[in-house]
């Protein structure tokens, strides 16, 4: 599967997750949104790191 691809989709669940919790009401829905949102995070970290490490490699030689 395309990085890229991986990462939109990331960043649409984020934004659509983010904007349902803005209307959360209980303690217990925006606690649940958060752990959804840091998870999200986490994985869009992943791929960031992973295309910050590649930046850093000449593939030249």
């Amino acid at each position: 599967m395309d990085p890229e691809k991986i990462m939109e989709d990331l960043l649409k669940e984020l934004t659509t997750t983010l904007k349902v919790m803005s209307k959360a009401k209980t303690i217990e829905e925006k606690m649940q949104y958060s752990k959804i949102i840091k998870n999200l995070c986490d994985s869009l970290g992943v791929f960031l790191n992973l295309a910050n490490d590649m930046m850093g490699l000449d593939f030249e030689e």
